[in-house]
Parts: C-alpha cells; sequence; structure tokens
C-alpha cells in the first residue's frame, strides 16, 4: 500500500494517493531510493499531488538517498511553485544537499530567477551559507553560470540580500575576481557597486 501510494503519487494521481491515505498507507514512507510520496510527486513536478500532501501533513524535510527533499529539488530544478509550497509550510532551509549547499545555491547557479527571489524574499534561507566547494551562491552564480541576463539579475538579487561580496573560495578568489576572469563585466560592475 505504501509504494502504491508513491507511485501514484509519481504519477500526479492524487485522487488515489489520497484513497490509500484514507485507507491507511503511511505517508512518509519511502521507496527503495528513500524517496517518499511528497518527494516522487515533487521530482515529477505534481503541484498538486504535492499540495494535497503537505496539506494531509507530508514531512516535507526527509530526504532521500541523493539527500534532495522537496525544497532542495524544486529549488534546483526551478520549480517554483512546489518551492513556493515548500517554503509556506516551512521547510528547513538550514538542510543541505549532497554537496552541502541550500536551495539557493544551485538555484543561483542554473539561472532559476524567480526561485532565487522567491527563496530571498519569502524565507530565512541564508544567502552566505558556504557549500562543501566553499561556494556560496553568489560564487556559484559567477562560476557556473553565463554572465548573461539571468545571472546578473541573481548576482543583483544576492547582493540587495546581503551576499557578502568578499567571501571568497576555497583559494581565496574572490566573486570580482572570479567575474573578471570570465569577461563578465556587467556582473563585475554590480559587485565593484556593492563594494567589492
Amino acid at each position: 500500500m505504501n509504494q502504491q501510494l508513491i507511485h501514484y503519487a509519481e504519477q500526479g494521481d492524487t485522487e488515489n494517493v489520497l484513497k490509500l491515505l484514507e485507507d491507511g498507507a503511511d505517508i512518509n514512507a519511502t521507496d527503495a531510493h528513500g524517496r517518499t510520496a511528497v518527494l516522487a510527486a515533487t521530482y515529477n513536478n505534481k503541484t498538486d499531488t504535492v499540495r494535497a500532501l503537505i496539506d494531509k501533513g507530508a514531512d516535507i524535510n526527509l530526504r532521500d538517498e541523493r539527500l534532495n527533499n522537496v525544497l532542495l529539488y524544486a529549488g534546483a530544478e526551478g520549480l517554483l511553485d512546489i518551492v513556493k509550497l515548500a517554503i509556506e509550510a516551512g521547510a528547513d532551509t538550514k538542510l543541505t544537499n549532497r554537496f552541502g549547499g541550500t536551495a539557493l545555491i544551485p538555484a543561483s547557479e542554473r539561472g532559476h530567477v524567480d526561485v532565487v527571489k522567491e527563496l530571498l524574499a519569502h524565507s530565512d534561507i541564508d544567502v552566505n551559507h558556504i557549500n562543501n566547494l566553499h561556494w556560496t551562491a553568489l560564487l556559484e552564480a559567477v562560476i557556473l553560470g553565463n554572465g548573461g541576463e539571468k545571472h546578473q539579475q541573481i548576482v543583483q538579487l544576492l547582493v540587495d540580500h546581503g551576499a557578502d561580496v568578499h567571501i571568497g573560495d576555497g583559494d581565496g578568489i574572490t566573486p570580482l575576481e572570479h567575474a573578471q576572469q570570465r569577461g563578465f563585466e556587467e556582473i563585475a560592475a554590480i559587485l565593484i557597486n556593492a563594494g567589492a
């Protein structure tokens, strides 16, 4: 029954998910990969099913074997509606992915402007969290971004929300130095404007 629940959640079959819960399925049961029903629904961007499971009390903070949970996966993949649901449901923003990063870091790297904006404006996420690579969201947006408009917007958002422009990588190289090395003039200008 629990495995069926996860299967239906993955399909976005909210009706059968709710029926199985009424019949006594464990809402936080996990599959062979450590995924709960709400995480399986998140992996497949089934927003309505995620919402229904949250409403029924699913634990959105549980992480699977890849150390993903609802907020971490939705943030990294740019699933804005699910990010909003997770924040509203009080997701623990301090939990980290397999790289020791919060949801903000991959969202910044991948150019998910709306997700970055949502996390910074509506959650208590730490803008200066440092992951296992010794990178912050700001460093990751510069180093792994393409310097284009989305990453420029993200760098501006991070700076506006208190990103420390002086935190360097493991070798002490600052976001400004990385931006200059890559020829990202617009990003360099934002960082200089922010006191870098």
